[in-house]
């Protein structure tokens, strides 16, 4: 695999070597001891996998505690991968990357704790699947506005329409109010 760090170094982007023929393809999509020495030493404890349609947006969450570091990829259709740092003593605070994960490209995303992490669907539908470094604890769970202008993530909306959202990320705060990592 290649490990290429993002402008913001933290957020690593994973480029898995794909051996393919008239049959199809074999690929590893983790192995513990080299994404330790690219990216984090960590454990992985729960896995998520969900499905949206074209137009879709979820993000930007992340938890106060119990954080969570993310291993992401799409396995059917293409997402804008987004992750934006939280840390308030970081260098890159409030700023953001994202990326074009796909089933084609089959890249993947390393986000570490102290991020929040969304996406948008740009293909009919996707599935979209992750490892976590923690377990989803929804008492600690925060949405970051997916249009905070002091943020100003550039996303690839679909004929300029806005997004559809859960209820619970269009009430997302603003970057100023949002509670951060210290």
């Amino acid at each position: 695999m290649q490990y290429q760090p993002l402008s913001i170094p933290d957020v690593v982007l994973i480029t898995p070597k794909v051996f393919g023929d008239e049959r199809g393809f074999f690929m590893e999509t983790f192995r513990d001891d080299d994404f330790r020495s690219h990216c984090a030493d960590v454990n992985f404890v729960q896995d998520n996998h969900s499905t949206s349609h074209q137009g879709i947006l979820r993000g930007m969450h992340y938890q106060t505690q119990h954080t969570q570091g993310k291993l992401l990829r799409v396995i059917s259709g293409v997402v804008f991968d987004v992750a934006v740092d939280m840390r308030r003593d970081s260098s890159s605070f409030g700023e953001w990357v994202g990326v074009h994960l796909s089933s084609e490209n089959k890249e993947m995303l390393w986000v570490p704790p102290g991020f929040a992490h969304g996406f948008y669907v740009v293909s009919d539908t996707a599935e979209f699947v992750y490892k976590c470094t923690d377990y989803y604890a929804p008492e600690y769970e925060v949405q970051l506005r997916w249009d905070d202008p002091t943020v100003a993530i550039q996303w690839p909306l679909i004929n300029g329409e806005l997004p559809q959202l859960s209820v619970k990320d269009a009430q997302g705060l603003t970057l100023a109010k949002a509670p951060t990592y210290e």
